[in-house]
């Protein structure tokens, strides 16, 4: 059974100190993240299978699931729960077959419904789209509408997840016009306190909250 697409969807920063990175993770799932996503542009080969290794372990410990950004032979390398692609980092019905039916398969649909409704139809299990605010991490990034999110959620039924510049102040909008998930990286991972700023974008989902005991 896949795992649910809801609620505060952490994405990983460029860190090259492995340690470091996993004490920034888990500061963000004991906060209540739903997700984990591994990306990481600027590490080699060796680096991110060291990460994808450490991070799956510590995702396993915590119930949450890891998604792998780009690399269909990491996530099948460290049997991450998932693999996310852009429009340009694979063949979506390929990574399917090779993932299998039980895998989550993300698809980022930028400004796009026509992307999305392709990955539907290639075996996507949630599409992302942004960036909907200007973001320090993709400061080129083509921008999206929010309406764009209202009629995704009229035109699909799978998950839909927002990204690009989301902040505390900005997720709300986003979640009202329809995004089950937020992925958040710097907003959640250049936070002064990650715990608690994972523990306030999980807030803004309040029925997620109570099912995780969040705040007792």
């Amino acid at each position: 059974m896949k795992a649910a697409v809801e609620g505060l969807y952490a994405v990983t920063p460029d860190i090259a100190d492995t340690a470091e990175l996993l004490v920034k993770v888990e500061a963000a799932l004991a906060g209540g993240a739903r997700l984990l996503q591994y990306r990481n542009k600027r590490a080699g080969a060796a680096l991110r299978l060291e990460q994808a290794r450490a991070l799956a372990a510590l995702c396993r410990a915590r119930g949450v699931p890891l998604i792998i950004n780009d690399h269909l032979d990491l996530a099948t390398a460290v049997d991450a729960a998932g693999l996310h692609l852009g429009s340009e980092d694979g063949v979506f019905a390929r990574a399917r077959a090779q993932l299998g039916p039980d895998k989550l398969l993300g698809a980022s649909c930028y400004d796009r419904l026509e992307n999305a409704l392709e990955a539907v139809r290639a075996g996507a299990s949630y599409v992302a789209f942004g960036g909907f605010f200007p973001s320090s991490v993709k400061p080129h990034a083509r921008r999206a509408p929010i309406a764009l999110l209202r009629e995704a959620r009229r035109r699909l039924t799978l998950p839909v997840v927002a990204i690009g510049g989301i902040t505390l102040d900005n997720a709300p909008e986003l979640i009202a016009a329809g995004a089950d998930a937020v992925a958040v990286i710097s907003a959640l991972f250049s936070a002064p306190d990650i715990r608690a700023a994972a523990q306030r974008f999980s807030a803004l989902f309040p029925r997620r909250e109570r099912e995780m005991g969040i705040g007792k």
